[in-house]
C-alpha cells in the first residue's frame, strides 16, 4: 500500500495508464543490479532511484578519480578518492529514501557473480571491458536472468536487452572477445561525456519496462546511436544456433573469466 508521501512523489507515474498504483508498487518491489558505477551506471542508478525501484544493487571495485567526472554524473568533485559504490549510494539515498541500496565493492568475477546476481530481477551491464561483458552475459544466460547490455566509444553507443531462453544473447552477436589491440580503450580513443547519458537512460527504461511488464523490450534488436550524425539505428537480430552458450550445442556450461580480454568501452558501431 502506497503512503500519502509516495502517492505524491510518484504521482506522475501513477496517472499513467500503463503504471498506476499497482505498477508503482511493482517498481517498489523490484530489484535491479547495476554492474559498473561509471558512465553508464550513473544515469541508470539516478533514474531508477527517482522512479522508485525499491532495491538497487551497485557493484564496482573502483574509486572515483578526476577523469571520471566528465561523464559519470553520479560522482562529484568532493567524491574523488571515495569508492564509487559509496558515492553512488549517497546520491541514490539523497534522491529517494524509499530505495534500499546494496553495495558490492569488489570486482565481479566468475567466482562471485552467480551469488551477486541471484536476488535480482534485472541486471544492468554498465561495465567498460570485454571480460566483464562476456562474463555478465554468460552468468545471466546460465541463471536465466534478464539483463541490458550497453556499450560506448567516442560518439557511438549501443544497447540490447537479453531475455535468456527467449532472445539472442551477447554471444549470438559476438561469440568471443576481439583480439588484443583490435579496439582502442576509452583513454586512448576518448568518449563524449553525454553519450553514456543517452545509452544509460535507455537501459534504465528497459529495466523499468521489464518490472512493469509493459511495452516492447530491445530483445532481438540492437539499438545503435551515432551522436555526431544524431541518428538511431534499430537492427533486428536472431538467435544463433551455433552460439557457444545458448545455441543448439553449447560449449560453455560453466563460468570462466576472459583473462585475455582488454579493458575497453566496447565495440564500435557494428
Amino acid at each position: 500500500m502506497l503512503t500519502e508521501s509516495q502517492i505524491e512523489r510518484y504521482s506522475r507515474h501513477i496517472i499513467l495508464r500503463e503504471v498506476g498504483g499497482k505498477g508503482q508498487q511493482k517498481l517498489l518491489d523490484g530489484k535491479v543490479l547495476i554492474i559498473g558505477a561509471g558512465g553508464l551506471g550513473a544515469p541508470v542508478a539516478l533514474y531508477l532511484a527517482a522512479a522508485g525501484v525499491g532495491t538497487i544493487g551497485i557493484a564496482d571495485a573502483d574509486d572515483v578519480d578526476l577523469s571520471n567526472l566528465q561523464r559519470q554524473v553520479i560522482h562529484f568533485t568532493a567524491d574523488i578518492g571515495k569508492p564509487k559504490v559509496e558515492s553512488a549510494r549517497e546520491k541514490i539515498v539523497a534522491i529517494n529514501p524509499d530505495v534500499k541500496v546494496v553495495t558490492y565493492h569488489e570486482w565481479v568475477t566468475a567466482a562471485n557473480i552467480t551469488g551477486i546476481i541471484a536476488d535480482y530481477d534485472f541486471i544492468i551491464d554498465g561495465t567498460d571491458n570485454f571480460a566483464a561483458k562476456f562474463l555478465i552475459n554468460d552468468a545471466c544466460v546460465l541463471a536465466g536472468k534478464p539483463y541490458s547490455h550497453g556499450g560506448i566509444l567516442q560518439f557511438v553507443g549501443q544497447t540490447i536487452t537479453v531475455l535468456p531462453g527467449q532472445s539472442p544473447c551477447y554471444r549470438c552477436l559476438f561469440p568471443a572477445p576481439p583480439p588484443k589491440d583490435a579496439i582502442p580503450t576509452c583513454s586512448q580513443a576518448g568518449v563524449i561525456g553525454v553519450l553514456p547519458g543517452v545509452i544509460g537512460s535507455i537501459q534504465a527504461t528497459e529495466a523499468i519496462k521489464f518490472l512493469l511488464g509493459k511495452g516492447k523490450l530491445l530483445a532481438g534488436r540492437i539499438l545503435m546511436y551515432d551522436a555526431l550524425d544524431m541518428k538511431f539505428r534499430d537492427v533486428e537480430i536472431k538467435r544463433s544456433s551455433s552460439c557457444p552458450i545458448c545455441g543448439e550445442h553449447p560449449t560453455i556450461t560453466e563460468l570462466k573469466d576472459e583473462l585475455d580480454a582488454l579493458t575497453v568501452c566496447d565495440l564500435k558501431e557494428a
